[in-house]
């Protein structure tokens, strides 16, 4: 199964979810991360009409890594199929509140998309 989690400072291992944790926050050299400048155009005004411009360049690029190299998104995959793996993030945070419009719940909706095999577990 692949899902999200919070990440939180000082969580201890009780308040984790148990599996493979993945940061894929923007400082990361994760495949599914979202650009620095894309978050930081986002946070900066939080609206439905960034979050929309977000949203596209978010989906474009993972769009665009997926064609240059589908492996290591084939990976997670192939990992999901065997056990749980959750993208993790702070999402949400003061600035940004929805979880919804938080860029791991959209990478899950892609790899959903790609792989319509694999189990995917949104956030409620």
């Amino acid at each position: 199964m692949l899902a999200r989690y919070q990440m939180k400072r000082g969580a201890r291992a009780s308040q984790l979810p148990a599996g493979h944790r993945i940061d894929t926050r923007k400082h990361t050299h994760h495949i599914l991360r979202p650009t620095p400048a894309m978050v930081s155009a986002y946070l900066a005004h939080p609206t439905a009409a960034t979050w929309a411009v977000f949203r596209r360049a978010y989906l474009a690029e993972l769009a665009a890594r997926f064609h240059r190299d589908r492996g290591p998104f084939d990976a997670i995959a192939d990992e999901a199929r065997r056990g749980d793996v959750y993208l993790g993030c702070s999402c949400p945070t003061e600035l940004n509140p929805d979880v919804h419009h938080c860029h791991t719940y959209l990478a899950l909706r892609f790899m959903r998309e790609r792989y319509p095999d694999l189990e995917v577990a949104f956030p409620a």
